[in-house]
């Protein structure tokens, strides 16, 4: 009965990530996406200039970039100085009949990291949300019986959670919710793409995989994940064929998992686990 109603919980969530994979990037994707095409790539050199002058800065901009994002400098703050290129236009055509490319000089210019600013906030993806309960621990527990070692750490570059074969590292002081789902996220690595076939898939694969499995678990104990899960897949290049190709893996991962929570004697607090 508990394995039907892991099943159960498994498909339906499926169906959902799915439609929402084909229906294409949400609203709240797309802005993000529109913003995140707006600054600026610096050269290694201007990032070493930027780490030197102010190691915090998360987002640079400058004057009017930030402007055109609805965010000002607030008076009083220091830019950090960069080498900005300006190309300087040829005169004639180069030998063979072609414009010849433009010759480059340097000046100094300035930009301003995000905390110097303020006005329009800057959109942000959705996150997992939520109570889950003593279902952290139950996962917890699961994942040291597989002989995973969990670790939490102050930072990870790029990253709220790492899985590398037997070991899995998450950043702590995350919301009881995002902790939640990273851990599943991370746990389903660890199920899925430490076997001989790993070479076999590529990261869209098993993003998707790992994403869906989260997505899944996090649905059926309650937590709010909104558009969180498509537009991470997305953004990781994957989609609703990648998501197809997977249903089983990504079943038998999810459900696994859930028979755990249910076997612990938790109950599930999504609504349409009220009956199980």
């Amino acid at each position: 009965m508990r394995n039907e109603r892991a099943r159960e919980l498994t498909d339906k969530a499926l169906t959902q990530l799915s439609e929402a994979l084909a229906a294409g990037k949400s609203d709240t994707l797309e802005a993000f996406l529109r913003i995140a095409a707006r600054f600026r790539h610096y050269s290694f050199r201007n990032q070493m200039l930027i780490a030197t002058q102010r190691p915090d800065a998360t987002q640079v901009a400058g004057f009017r970039a930030w402007k055109k994002l609805g965010r000002f400098v607030r008076a009083g703050e220091k830019g950090i100085l960069i080498v900005a290129p300006v190309p300087i236009p040829q005169g004639g055509p180069a030998a063979n009949g072609e414009s010849a490319p433009p010759e480059m000089r340097f000046k100094a210019a300035y930009v301003f990291d995000i905390s110097q600013t303020e006005g329009e906030p800057l959109p942000e993806l959705d996150a997992v949300s939520g109570d889950p309960g003593a279902h952290p621990q139950v996962v917890r527990e699961l994942v040291a019986r597989k002989g995973i070692t969990l670790e939490y750490v102050d930072d990870l570059p790029g990253a709220l959670g790492t899985s590398s074969g037997g070991r899995i590292r998450i950043v702590r002081d995350l919301t009881p919710g995002r902790e939640f789902e990273v851990l599943v996220h991370e746990l389903a690595h660890e199920m899925l793409h430490r076997d001989a076939d790993r070479a076999t898939r590529s990261h869209a694969v098993c993003e998707t995989e790992a994403e869906a499995v989260a997505f899944i678990v996090c649905e059926a104990i309650g937590l709010t994940t909104g558009t969180a899960a498509a537009d991470y897949i997305q953004l990781e290049q994957g989609s609703a064929e990648l998501l197809a190709a997977s249903l089983a893996r990504i079943r038998d991962a999810a459900a696994e998992i859930l028979e755990t929570i249910l076997g612990e004697g938790q109950k599930l607090t999504a609504p349409e686990a009220a009956s199980a």
